[in-house]
């Protein structure tokens, strides 16, 4: 273990998740979730201020309402925590949801739609991976209730 820098040694060895196999796919888990994230940061400004801003609503409010949320999870994410890469995904379906929907309803927009489905499909996939694989790593997770009454 100590001739692998990339071993946690702060990890007991005898936790089945510390291979660097489980390390590897764990990062290549955080990066699609990143890659999604900071894809839908740049994206939603881009999508109301240069590429089809609304007529008829306010710039400030269509960028509190779509880019706002975004800005939450920033310093957990930037810092690798498990339990933010878990709950962002809360966040994520907001998109996901309205992507589907313009994607449905404004055909001039289908494309920027698309584009925005297809970050947020891969920052609720990189995110739930790298929640459960770091997650394990880090010997997190939901302690089982034991019954102390046999019934």
């Amino acid at each position: 273990m100590a001739d692998n820098p990339e071993l946690n040694p702060n990890i007991t060895p005898d936790n089945p998740y510390n291979t660097a196999q489980h390390i590897a796919k764990t990062r290549k888990a955080k990066l699609a979730a990143l890659t999604g994230y900071w894809g839908l940061f740049i994206l939603v400004p881009l999508w109301h201020i240069v590429l089809a801003p609304h007529p008829d609503i306010s710039l400030g409010f269509l960028l509190t309402i779509w880019w706002l949320p975004l800005f939450l999870p920033m310093h957990g994410l930037i810092k690798g925590k498990p339990y933010t890469y878990a709950w962002v995904n809360f966040i994520t379906l907001f998109y996901v949801l309205h992507s589907l929907t313009m994607i449905y309803a404004e055909p001039t927009e289908r494309v920027l739609a698309i584009i925005e489905f297809l970050l947020a499909c891969v920052f609720f996939t990189g995110a739930c991976y790298y929640a459960r694989w770091q997650g394990q790593y880090l010997g997190l997770g939901l302690k089982k209730n034991k019954d102390k009454t046999a019934r």
